[in-house]
């Protein structure tokens, strides 16, 4: 069966499962080892990133699990568990529409709650681990359930313990947030106070609404729509050298982006590969983005292993011009 992906590769699995509930996950996973033991299995939601190398000689598990339930709330804070198979980005949508901030800045980023757990994902200083409460999730080896609280999840950039030890251990079932009522945008990252004013709003009198617009039109004018040309998009990951390193780099390039990260510099990716002469460029039918080159496009009929040229090509010219190796945020299967 054909296995839905953003980046548009041609994959299948031996088996594709979808199921809307827990018990129906249990019920999955009994029939996957009574009739297929000894078969891996993967866990998806949107595919959205994902790099299928081959195809996947395994069973594939994609939740649809929804719901969006308020489990406490106080004057300034509420607790809310959503569904892992809810769309992030309408799940933020909904939230603003009830009245609960905090993750306007992850707007329009691809993919399910469930996956945006595992992945933590993020976008213009906020990432969803700062709004996680606890993770829900079953073994996919017993059908056990597990609760896991925020400080259990091993959060770091683009990085989890669904993503390390746990990884193709568990379903993601159900995430609860802690968010706010009241809104506090959060403004220092990406250039989001130019594209606020660029659009005549007010800082002092911008609502939550009106910064998930910004940041949804920041990003289509950016990232190509997977829809019309298969991408997961950022590819890699912001890379984070020791101050030293950025010191040494800033006397060279005084004018590269850099932000404070918590263990060190956080740098620009796309700046670099920009600067390694990789913006635009192609590699058979694989390509870089020609408007953000943190973004790896299929130009059509690439394989994962056409995208995976493409990734080492870079990745050699980053090393080669600033002594940094770029790591992929896209799991490679």
């Amino acid at each position: 069966m054909k296995i839905d992906n953003t980046f548009g590769i041609n994959a299948e699995a031996r088996l594709l499962i979808t199921y809307d509930s827990e018990e129906a996950l249990r019920e999955a996973l009994m029939r996957i080892h009574e009739q297929y033991e000894g078969l891996p299995i993967l866990h998806i939601g949107c595919g959205s990133n994902l790099l299928f190398l081959n195809d996947y000689n395994g069973i594939v598990l994609k939740s649809n699990i929804k719901g969006i339930a308020l489990k406490e709330e106080t004057d300034d804070e509420v607790l809310v568990e959503a569904g892992a198979g809810e769309i992030c980005d309408e799940f933020i949508a909904e939230a603003i529409h009830r009245g609960w901030y905090r993750m306007e800045n992850l707007s329009l980023i691809p993919g399910q709650i469930g996956a945006a757990a595992v992945q933590n994902i993020g976008a213009y200083g906020v990432e969803v681990c700062d709004v996680i409460e606890e993770v829900k999730g079953i073994s996919l080896k017993d059908g056990s359930e597990h609760i896991w609280r925020r400080d259990e999840c091993k959060y770091g950039y683009r990085q989890s313990i669904f993503k390390e030890e746990l990884w193709g251990k568990y379903a993601i079932t159900r995430v609860t947030f802690r968010l706010s009522k009241h809104f506090e945008p959060k403004l220092q990252y990406g250039g989001l106070i130019k594209a606020i004013g660029e659009a005549g709003l007010s800082e002092r009198s911008l609502t939550a609404g009106q910064l998930r617009q910004v940041i949804i039109d920041i990003r289509r004018a950016k990232l190509p729509d997977p829809k019309e040309q298969g991408n997961a998009g950022s590819f890699f990951k912001n890379p984070i050298v020791s101050k030293e390193k950025a010191g040494l780099l800033l006397k060279e390039y005084p004018e590269m982006p850099h932000y404070p990260a918590e263990k060190g510099v956080k740098l620009a990716a796309g700046w670099l590969i920009e600067q390694a002469g990789w913006k635009g460029r192609s590699l058979g039918p694989a390509a870089v983005h020609d408007h953000q080159a943190l973004v790896l496009v299929n130009k059509g009929g690439a394989t994962g292993h056409d995208i995976q040229r493409l990734c080492e090509a870079i990745k050699q010219d980053v090393n080669k011009r600033f002594g940094i190796e770029l790591e992929p945020e896209v799991n490679f299967i």
